[in-house]
């Protein structure tokens, strides 16, 4: 068989994990852009040789210039389990992200409110409690600096719509690259938000499953002084 067109994670008879590299859509809509849910059922298909349409359930998407661990269910049972560990919350994501300027806390958190606006297709932190927004809480962890950036590692609490990446812009901290959200810098496709680890309960067994994507290769020379601070990558 040939090498599969996305890099697996992990896999069994009920889900199904990849890295999902940076520039690449999660999910499909419309259209015949090549998708990363396009590419694991088509490798499904290989693999096991399945006739017809293959199943793949959506439980979670990252952002087009986001890498990382991105995981799908591979039947209804293990989607509606694991969409349901998503909405309470009880699923770990551990983000690595690096950002414009020197991150003074070792430690904190960051709350505010969050509303899209549909029209500049784009979120935006307005007050506490504004009728249509939603509340935003992540924890994080500084774990390097080098010049004017810092590496964090981000722990979301609550799972909205550009969350980081309008949080951490939003307290002074543009994610490198995302323009979007006022970086300087260009690195595309990439922005420095990598889905380091997702920890979840397997749909089936309920054991605690943990899975770790390492950094994209262009984050090794671009951020290498960085890198060199902290975690092993």
């Amino acid at each position: 068989m040939e090498t599969p067109p996305v890099e697996i994670l992990y896999e069994d008879n009920h889900v199904i994990a990849v890295v999902k590299p940076a520039g690449a859509l999660s999910t499909h809509y419309q259209g015949d852009e090549e998708t990363t849910d396009r590419l694991v059922k088509a490798y499904l298909k290989e693999k096991y040789g399945k006739p017809g349409k293959v199943f793949l359930g959506i439980v979670h998407r990252l952002d087009r210039p986001t890498s990382g661990v991105l995981l799908f269910a591979r039947t209804s049972k293990a989607a509606a389990r694991l969409s349901e560990q998503f909405r309470e919350g009880s699923i770990e994501k551990v983000y690595w992200a690096v950002v414009e300027g020197e991150v003074g806390r070792a430690a904190g958190s960051l709350e505010d409110w969050l509303m899209k606006d549909e029209q500049r297709h784009r979120v935006e932190v307005v007050e506490p409690r504004t009728k249509g927004a939603r509340q935003a809480l992540l924890h994080y962890h500084l774990l390097g600096s080098h010049g004017d950036l810092s590496w964090l590692e981000v722990r979301p609490q609550t799972g909205r719509t550009h969350q980081l990446r309008v949080q951490l812009a939003h307290h002074g901290y543009p994610i490198y690259g995302d323009a979007k959200y006022g970086s300087v810098h260009t690195f595309a496709p990439h922005i420095g938000l990598h889905a380091r680890s997702l920890t979840f309960l397997h749909p089936v067994r309920y054991e605690p499953i943990t899975l770790t994507a390492e950094v994209p290769r262009p984050w090794r020379g671009r951020f290498a002084y960085l890198l060199a601070q902290g975690a092993t990558t």
